[in-house]
């Protein structure tokens, strides 16, 4: 597990993890694991987004965690909902929007889509940080979870890839869906356990990440039928589709 530990650290943050294997039972461990780079990243990013938004309220509050969240992955899964948002929307063959996606620039249906999920997860966010910094600490963290787990459930065995290079060559098909779905149920419950101080309001923490996954796998089926399979891209489209969807859930059902 450390070779896959390191691995999705290196891949998944910007923080200083030197990798050493790169083959793919330890792309597979890495996939599996990387909701534990979601805690971290998570707790870093509510712990700035709680600190702004105590000193300047939460509109603010929510701009720096997700500001954060973007920070300590480079940006890597926002490009790639860009790249998978004008590879959908180009309405080409699956070779041609696969060619659309590996371009370096971005077009408009990129631009919007970056726009309106941007504005999305920071106004669902700022709603949690104005009731209280406990409550939008932990959405941060549900967001930043959620997004992990749709990594495993992405390259989960029977999903291929789409193409033979990249990032999602290396990783598809590498975990076991029991493996993706232990890693979920875990994340649920220590999302529980995080928010028994609320009571009865606990199960909205876990419900939020299973709304996230379930719209992260609608795009994903999506896109293997559109692309036939699956690229890094595409990975890091689900993980922002999952954290959106259980930021704006956490929006709807978060204060009941």
């Amino acid at each position: 597990m450390p070779d896959g530990l390191r691995f999705a650290f290196g891949t998944l943050s910007v923080l200083p993890v030197r990798v050493d294997r790169w083959d793919r039972p330890t792309a597979g461990r890495a996939m599996l694991t990387a909701p534990a780079v979601g805690a971290v990243l998570g707790l870093l990013a509510a712990g700035t987004g709680a600190l702004v938004a105590w000193r300047a309220g939460g509109p603010l509050g929510a701009v720096a965690a997700i500001g954060a969240l973007a920070a300590l992955t480079r940006g890597l899964h926002l490009d790639g909902l860009a790249d998978v948002a004008d590879g959908l929307g180009s309405g080409k063959p699956a070779e041609d929007a696969l060619r659309i996606m590996k371009q370096s620039d971005i077009g408009p249906f990129g631009v919007l889509t970056l726009l309106l999920v941007m504005l999305g997860q920071i106004a669902a966010l700022a709603g949690q940080f104005d009731a209280s910094l406990g409550r939008g600490a932990l959405a941060v963290l549900t967001a930043a979870l959620a997004g992990r787990c749709a990594l495993a459930w992405g390259c989960r065995r029977g999903v291929p890839a789409a193409r033979p290079g990249g990032l999602g060559a290396a990783v598809a098909g590498t975990v076991p869906g029991a493996g993706a779905a232990a890693v979920s149920a875990g994340c649920a419950l220590l999302l529980a356990a995080a928010g028994a101080g609320y009571g009865r309001q606990a199960w909205v923490w876990p419900a939020a990440l299973v709304v996230g996954l379930g719209c992260a796998q609608l795009l994903l089926r999506r896109c293997v039928r559109r692309f036939d399979g699956i690229t890094g891209d595409v990975l890091g489209a689900t993980a922002e589709t999952a954290a959106t969807g259980a930021l704006v859930a956490l929006a709807l059902i978060g204060t009941v």
